[in-house]
């Protein structure tokens, strides 16, 4: 799995923007906060937590990387961040009216086991987000440009790998026990600034990051030189629009 250690204020500059546009469409589906608890798992730096909390939800953020941790209690001071992680959350059964958890479940080693927590701390709300088009198409793109050979990136073993599709989010979330969940595909356009999508890459986040930072003087030029031509032909009004798009998935324990 890919080590985040150490990557906080990186992520805070580039992809913490990208996540965050999930914000809406969880907060549709979870309705009006009047006055319910949630908790944030894998918080990152804060973002959505924030935007929960700026609709009223009283949040609680867990987060294992202690950077991020660091950044999101300095950023969002009023809401506690606590120190944990799938599949052993540091809280009660049905501790919380709502759980959510952006972008965690494609991160972590056993997704079921991990959804099966998740249910477990909810007294009422889960949902759970992974990606179905993620960053990844552009970071290719430079490669093929740069013409370097893009790593395959982590997978996990047959047995606990799921199809990366609204289809296999639902499948793999029924075997978790999720039954009766709701899943559907959101899109949204990350506008993304050259600087943020170059910090994700120099930080080291995720899988492109990794990628760079293993690569050697003059490929790191090639990939850098490849990133600035990809941008230069996508940019418009100084910012690169990339769309994304993401299965969410909703369960209610009532």
């Amino acid at each position: 799995m890919k080590d985040w250690a150490g990557t906080g204020r990186a992520y805070a500059d580039s992809y913490a923007s990208l996540c965050v546009g999930t914000a809406a469409f969880l907060l549709d589906e979870l309705g009006e906060a009047r006055g319910r608890t949630l908790l944030d798992v894998g918080s990152g730096t804060g973002s959505l937590s924030a935007a929960f909390a700026g609709a009223g939800w009283s949040v609680t953020g867990c987060e294992p990387e202690s950077t991020m941790r660091e950044i999101a209690s300095r950023e969002h001071a009023g809401i506690p961040v606590v120190d944990g992680a799938l599949p052993q959350l540091p809280f009660q059964e049905r501790a919380f009216d709502a759980v959510v958890a952006n972008f965690v479940l494609n991160h972590v080693a056993d997704p079921r086991i991990a959804a099966r927590d998740l249910s477990r701390v909810s007294a009422d709300l889960v949902a759970a987000t992974v990606w179905t088009n993620s960053p990844t198409w552009l970071w290719r793109e430079v490669c093929d440009r740069a013409g370097l050979t893009p790593s395959a990136g982590d997978r996990l073993p047959p047995e606990k790998d799921f199809e990366r599709t609204v289809d296999g989010f639902a499948r793999m979330l029924d075997d978790a026990g999720w039954t009766g969940s709701r899943v559907s595909e959101v899109t949204w356009t990350w506008s993304a600034g050259v600087a943020a999508l170059w910090a994700s890459a120099e930080g080291g986040i995720g899988g492109a990051g990794q990628f760079y930072r293993a690569l050697d003087s003059s490929e790191r030029g090639a990939f850098r030189a490849a990133f600035d031509a990809v941008c230069s032909q996508r940019t418009v009004d100084g910012r690169v629009p990339l769309e994304h798009s993401a299965a969410m998935a909703i369960r209610s324990r009532r």
